[in-house]
């Protein structure tokens, strides 16, 4: 049996498996990247996307373009393969899987997205070898694909490929710059972002979604606590992030972002309570109020840093 792995290309463990796909990436490549720069700088630290009806898809069906972008800028060039579902074709299916092997065969890292992103790491006569996210076995999350029929995905599959390249990183000020205008940019004008024909939510009307759909019924659902999770650990994420952009700056900029840190850490801990199963309907409701307000404060002061920040980029531009 023929059998072709990419040695050392491992998921990270991450609740947004997103990310545990890239940090894995990253490791391979040999990009030198904390976990929060990680999720700041690509922007993911501050989504929010929820739907109507609170189901658990909300952390992965949104418009990726600009994300991409921010991705390359941490030295990751991501290419989606397309889109597949159940009544895709025999011949439709081997001309991607080709595509995948050819790029297993050179060394470049793949994933899918089906239920939650995952590595796929080899081949061997019959199927892909897919990594697991969580060491829990689950039937969301297979450990092969099966070549052309991909059996493993059951009957509502509705799955992207993803090849990945080394690409040049940028410095940590465009990092930090555009991953911050990319926040500000998704809360502001949401619709840029959003599926909304699919019935998904951005930004800080995601939260009044969020309520709604409590006040529907939906509070003490999988939807709920999976989204809270996703949403608490980006948002622990940004907290981080701003730490170490407090760290790499002087003065009032890092004065700001670890007040903006302090602020991030707050709005995590209200997601974290938000999302559990115990938590009676009308205080996850106040919770997730209390969230919202949290959310936008945290916008507007990064709009007040941004400011700050190019301003002072401006000034030094201009004195060399």
């Amino acid at each position: 049996m023929a059998k072709k792995i990419i040695p050392n290309l491992k998921m990270h463990r991450f609740e947004t498996t997103l990310m545990g796909v890239l940090k894995g990436v990253a490791d391979y490549f040999g990009i030198v990247v904390s976990d929060a720069w990680l999720f700041g700088g690509s922007g993911h630290a501050f989504l929010i996307n929820i739907h109507e009806k609170l189901f658990p898809s909300g952390p992965y069906v949104w418009k990726y373009d600009a994300f991409y972008k921010l991705v390359r800028n941490l030295g990751i060039s991501m290419t989606d393969l397309g889109y597949f579902r159940a009544k895709s074709t025999p011949d439709e299916r081997g001309k991607v899987e080709e595509v995948l092997k050819r790029s297993i065969d050179a060394g470049i890292p793949c994933s899918l997205l089906n239920m939650e992103n995952q590595l796929i790491s080899g081949y061997d006569d019959t199927h892909f070898i897919v990594e697991q996210p969580w060491p829990k076995d689950l039937a969301i999350t297979p450990k092969t694909l099966t070549f052309q029929t991909w059996k493993e995905l059951g009957r509502r599959m509705h799955i992207n490929f993803f090849t990945f390249d080394k690409t040049r990183r940028a410095d940590d000020e465009t990092i930090i710059r555009e991953s911050l205008r990319y926040a500000v940019d998704m809360t502001r004008n949401p619709d840029r972002y959003e599926e909304r024909k699919e019935h998904f939510h951005i930004g800080l009307g995601a939260y009044d979604v969020w309520i709604k759909a409590i006040e529907d019924g939906y509070g003490t659902r999988h939807g709920n606590l999976w989204n809270g999770t996703v949403y608490w650990e980006c948002r622990e994420m940004a907290s981080r992030y701003f730490s170490e952009i407090a760290s790499k700056c002087q003065g009032n900029i890092s004065k700001k972002a670890t007040e903006l840190s302090s602020q991030y850490k707050r709005l995590a801990n209200l997601l974290d309570k938000a999302r559990d199963k115990k938590l009676a309907d009308n205080d996850k409701v106040k919770t997730l109020q209390e969230a919202q307000r949290s959310e936008e404060c945290c916008i507007n002061e990064i709009e007040k840093f941004l400011n700050i920040y190019t301003g002072v980029l401006d000034q030094n531009d201009h004195s060399h």
